[in-house]
């Protein structure tokens, strides 16, 4: 910008001279006191708009038409008569209770027995103590003493009628094999044909047969049956009743202290060791 520019120029285009002119703060200084212009008018047209709003709005309240108004008269309501319990009837005065059963209460005295008329206790249960010995009635007409009950829980048990001649499957103590869990290996090392598994071709395993049959209170065994058989070995089932039916007498089962029959279960296993 050359010296006669400079003194025609603008403090602004002299500040920016060589500079950015398209940022923003050179059109922000440029357009200052124009935008100032701009925001003091909008706010004086803004000022000038409510005092005249008020003015209207002060001329138009004496046209504003009341709200009418309506009376409401409380209607009269009967409220229902309550009537008075009626009186319990006086018996007339004429009328005498009936006489209760009394008698004479006799001080206690240091003096001969014999020469004091006590009365047997039977009749002072069933008397009043008075003055005098009035036969009459036993109901004196004063209400009967209430009779104490307990609010508390009877906690006591109450054990059902058992009906020990029926089968039962669950016991306080089961029938067992005479000797218990030993004497039972003894009788079926034994007893039980232990190759019958591979006699049937069944290959190396375990094989259990389980059985259920019924124990009566003197031990005898009935109603023997096959629960579940291997279908590698169809005889172990005949050969595990065989040796139930020719074992001994077992111990019956104990239900409260009293011997029952008893539907017992009873596995028998099988072994085939592989050569």
């Amino acid at each position: 910008m050359n010296s006669n520019e400079i003194l025609t120029a603008d403090l602004i285009d002299i500040l920016f001279e060589g500079r950015n002119k398209a940022y923003g703060a050179y059109d922000l200084r440029k357009t200052y006191n124009k935008r100032i212009t701009i925001a003091v008018g909008g706010m004086c047209a803004i000022c000038l708009i409510f005092s005249v709003s008020q003015l209207i709005a002060k001329n138009n309240h004496s046209l504003v038409q009341p709200i009418p108004t309506i009376e409401l008269s409380l209607m009269d309501i009967d409220e229902p008569r309550i009537e008075k319990p009626k009186p319990l009837p006086v018996p007339p005065p004429h009328v005498q209770p009936p006489a209760v059963n009394t008698r004479i209460y006799t001080a206690p005295l240091l003096t001969n027995i014999d020469e004091v008329d006590v009365p047997p206790v039977e009749d002072l249960n069933i008397a009043r103590i008075g003055t005098e010995n009035i036969v009459g009635s036993d109901d004196d007409g004063s209400p009967a003493p209430p009779i104490e009950k307990s609010i508390a829980p009877d906690l006591t048990p109450v054990k059902p009628d058992e009906d020990y001649t029926k089968v039962f499957r669950k016991v306080e103590q089961e029938a067992k094999f005479p000797g218990g869990l030993e004497g039972w290996k003894k009788y079926l090392e034994r007893n039980l044909n232990a190759n019958i598994a591979a006699d049937n071709g069944a290959p190396a395993g375990l094989y259990t047969v389980t059985l259920q049959f019924v124990v009566d209170r003197n031990g005898m065994i009935s109603n023997i049956e096959t629960v579940q058989l291997p279908k590698a070995c169809p005889d172990c089932g005949s050969e595990a009743i065989r040796v139930i039916k020719k074992g001994p007498k077992w111990e019956p089962a104990i239900q409260n202290g009293n011997k029952v029959m008893y539907q017992a279960v009873q596995k028998i296993t099988f072994q085939v060791v592989e050569n």
